[in-house]
């Protein structure tokens, strides 16, 4: 039973997450950049790094590896 809350707990931080906030991340680049808006921008480019980087500081602490 404990491998399976793993695995789910792990498809979660790598599949399902990361896509989310990189799209909302692009969405904030996009509108920041068109509205002008430069804390839109940064957020969105915060907010897309993160998404590329949260995979491989979470994954670690939850597989235990």
């Amino acid at each position: 039973m404990a491998d399976s809350t793993v695995i789910a707990g792990s498809l979660i931080y790598s599949h399902i997450i990361p896509p989310l906030m990189g799209f909302i991340g692009i969405i904030l680049i996009c509108s920041g950049i068109m509205d002008r808006k430069t804390k839109y921008t940064l957020a969105g480019v915060a907010l897309f790094m993160l998404a590329g980087l949260l995979p491989f500081l979470i994954l670690p602490l939850i597989l235990g590896t």
